[in-house]
């Protein structure tokens, strides 16, 4: 009886534990794919494509700094805080890292060096000279209006040349506007009188079918030979070279980019010289952040020299590049023992001289586009309307 009693019991509460167990599992499965349709949902709100630090998140940055240490925060205190300040995830996490590394021992110059892609090589050797000096607040400071007049030098070049980029982007539209959509209405007008098609309409008409007709050739074949000559003039010597002669010799921009080579090369070196730089990592850097290849192989030209013991004026006056006043003026701060005053003072000339320039050329090309924009359309107007004119006086005869 207690055998029976107690396995019909058994039975009785495995019978009883079953629905139970089974709802059980059917609960977490439901609500782990509530979580997970909730974590992906998240997961997509939350998704952004976030790129490296900017130039300006690095002049924020150095600006934040100089302050924090002017006031008395420790270099650690203040990394952290504006590391956890940073919208940049990625900036965010090289912040942290150098005040990692800082705490580990190493000193700020060797941090910020392992992470000279982003910061670059002006930057860590101005740092590392004001670490010498005990004035790395002073140093930042001037950074950051070294960094701030970089920005601005950019954005005058970039505002140059919006304009010719708008006049140009309108002058193809409208020439693809007139050869896809208005030039075939009067093709049925023409057809079956080409011989009395002057040749610029014979062109015209070609080059409308052309496009009409090939045109998903005509658009990748436009698109790879943009990238293509885009990569041969970034990522070739040869076409890195040839794109930087090209841009020194071009009649309208060549004074352009001269007087932004020299200014960015002769400030650079002139910052550099102020904060106590050694001379031969002065021209070292100043080569690297050149901006033209032919500038960059004279300033390395100029480091071997120098670092054989000859002046850096001499050196200078073998290459065309610099103008003989620029080259006459640095020789009499090195004789004087004014270097630094007398590049600051070229380099104040020539930004000066390079607004002036930005202004010129502005002015020149504007107008030039706006009249290639007429005769492109003026031609095709012509085109359209001479084959008319030709026939109805071949009627009226």
């Amino acid at each position: 009886m207690f055998n029976s009693s107690s396995s019909s019991d058994g039975a009785s509460t495995a019978v009883a534990e079953k629905p139970s167990s089974s709802s059980k599992r059917i609960e977490p499965a439901s609500s782990h794919i509530e979580h997970s349709e909730k974590d992906l949902l998240t997961k997509i709100r939350e998704f952004k494509v976030e790129f490296g630090p900017s130039r300006k998140d690095i002049l924020n940055f150095t600006n934040q700094l100089a302050v924090m240490i002017r006031a008395g925060i420790s270099l650690p205190d203040g990394l952290e805080i504006i590391g956890c300040q940073t919208a940049n995830s990625k900036f965010k996490a090289i912040i942290l890292n150098i005040k990692s590394q800082i705490e580990s021992g190493q000193s700020f110059s060797q941090a910020l060096s392992s992470h000279g892609d982003v910061f670059g090589g002006l930057y860590v050797n101005m740092v590392a000279a004001a670490e010498i000096s005990g004035s790395l607040s002073d140093m930042l400071q001037k950074l950051a209006e070294y960094l701030d007049e970089e920005a601005e030098t950019r954005s005058q070049i970039r505002s140059a040349m919006v304009y010719p980029v708008i006049i140009a982007v309108m002058a193809i539209s409208v020439t693809v506007f007139l050869l896809v959509f208005v030039l075939p209405r009067f093709t049925k007008i023409f057809m079956g009188k080409e011989h009395l098609l002057p040749g610029p309409t014979k062109i015209l008409m070609a080059s409308s079918s052309f496009v009409r007709g090939y045109w998903y050739f005509l658009v990748p074949g436009i698109l790879v030979a943009l990238g293509g000559f885009i990569y041969f003039i970034h990522h070739t010597d040869v076409g890195r070279q040839w794109w930087d002669r090209t841009k020194l010799v071009l009649p309208i921009i060549k004074k352009l980019c001269r007087c932004l080579y020299i200014t960015r090369s002769l400030h650079t070196m002139g910052v550099l010289t102020r904060a106590g730089v050694p001379i031969l990592n002065t021209i070292n850097i100043t080569a690297q952040i050149s901006g033209n290849s032919l500038f960059k192989k004279m300033w390395l030209g100029v480091h071997e020299e120098v670092r054989q013991g000859k002046k850096i004026a001499l050196s200078l006056g073998k290459y065309n590049l610099m103008p003989d006043d620029v080259v006459q003026m640095i020789r009499s701060g090195e004789d004087s023992g004014t270097m630094a005053d007398v590049l600051r003072d070229i380099a104040s000339f020539y930004a000066r001289e390079l607004k002036t320039v930005i202004k010129i050329v502005t002015s020149m090309i504007e107008p030039i586009m706006i009249v290639l924009m007429g005769v492109l359309v003026g031609f095709i107007a012509m085109s359209i309307i001479l084959p008319i004119f030709k026939m109805s006086s071949v009627v009226s005869s």
